[in-house]
């Protein structure tokens, strides 16, 4: 009976999000075109709501906790572990204060309505993973960004997804080269807990009733730290919050 369940709730789960991101991808050229970037980034604060607080279609939660103090006069680099493709929307509205710019692979800058074009046009680091020079130049790139801006950044450390819920050991390439261009920026973790069990077979079915969470960690100074050190220590915050 719960597998019938969980396929009826994905399918009107995924109409919405489907139906969202169609609505919203015109939503979002209209609102760059017109009315300029600011409008653009309320349009994807938006759409990211709808994203995230349509997961209780499913019948699951959606619980989105802050620890962190985040200051608005410097730049911020998240660090969050990466189960699932659902981590997304929900980073974007919980953070939305702050609109961090993605570190995301090249790919997914085509073809997907809203989010291929908001990768484009928000100022996002698409890396060619098969490319290492052109990744690096792209980080590079987001790093002066929101040094200049004092924006912020968020970077999957994993490199890939986890659904299984057990964290890789976060490689420090990324975030090193973000720092290289922006050594003021502060660290902040990010937990995220329960996507990958939401989805563990791929984008359908979805697990009906799960419990999903963002939780946004003490940041971490890295001045005059060692960016291994520091990720060590953002993955081992991380590791205490998913218990």
């Amino acid at each position: 009976m719960k597998k019938i369940i969980d396929y009826l709730l994905s399918i009107v789960y995924l109409i919405h999000f489907g139906l969202t991101l169609l609505v919203f991808h015109a939503l979002q050229v209209v609102a760059l075109n017109i009315f300029g970037k600011k409008a653009h980034e309320k349009v994807v604060d938006y759409l990211n709501f709808f994203l995230t607080y349509g997961l209780y279609l499913t019948g699951s939660s959606v619980t989105l906790k802050n620890r962190a103090i985040i200051p608005d006069d410097r730049p911020i680099i998240f660090v969050a572990n990466h189960q699932s493709t659902f981590d997304i929307p929900a980073l974007i509205w919980f953070l939305r204060k702050r609109h961090p710019l993605f570190v995301s692979k090249i790919e997914l800058a085509k073809g997907i309505p809203s989010i291929s074009y908001n990768l484009r046009k928000s100022g996002a680091a698409l890396i060619n993973r098969k490319d290492g020079k052109q990744a690096v130049s792209e980080i590079l790139r987001l790093g002066k960004l929101i040094h200049d801006t004092t924006g912020a950044a968020i970077i999957f450390p994993e490199g890939t997804r986890t659904a299984s819920g057990i964290m890789k050991p976060f490689i420090p390439g990324g975030v090193a080269t973000l720092l290289k261009k922006a050594p003021d920026a502060l660290i902040v973790p990010v937990a995220v807990d329960g996507t990958g069990a939401f989805n563990p077979k791929g984008i359908f079915p979805l697990k009906s009733f799960s419990k999903l969470s963002w939780t946004a960690l003490p940041p971490i100074e890295p001045a005059g730290r060692k960016v291994e050190e520091i990720l060590a220590e953002a993955q081992e915050a991380i590791r205490i919050e998913l218990g």
